[in-house]
């Protein structure tokens, strides 16, 4: 399943960034992106707002899949901890702690191919149900 069957609807940034679905329970997500040149700081690692839409729709769809009638998320707020250089396949894991009526909060780490920790990261998502 692509994310933008997941919501039903195109998510083109996420697209843009090739950001794949990797594995989805109820509440927990796991996301891949692999990197290419475009991507990259001026120290060949990934760049920083590309860890953090990372991080941002791992955390997001976590929600969406702890709700299981959500159709998106609005990011209402977003804390990202930057640990390391990222280089290959990023994998980002994100579990949505709780569930309230309108609200979803969720955290998760973006790490390396080699398992490295890249980034850690918490987050508020209002859903659209």
């Amino acid at each position: 399943m692509t994310l933008s069957e997941l919501i039903g609807r195109p998510v083109p940034f996420a697209e843009f960034l090739g950001i794949r679905i990797a594995s989805l329970e109820p509440g927990a997500a796991r996301l891949q992106l692999t990197l290419r040149p475009e991507l990259l700081n001026s120290h060949h690692g990934a760049h920083g707002g590309v860890v953090m839409a990372l991080a941002d729709v791992a955390l997001a769809v976590a929600a969406i899949a702890r709700d299981g009638t959500a159709k998106g998320a609005y990011t209402v707020d977003l804390s990202v901890s930057f640990l390391g250089p990222g280089k290959g396949t990023l994998v980002a894991e994100g579990r949505c702690l709780r569930l309230g009526k309108s609200l979803a909060f969720s955290e998760g780490e973006v790490r390396d191919e080699q398992g490295e920790l890249v980034a850690k990261a918490i987050g508020t998502f209002k859903l659209k149900r």
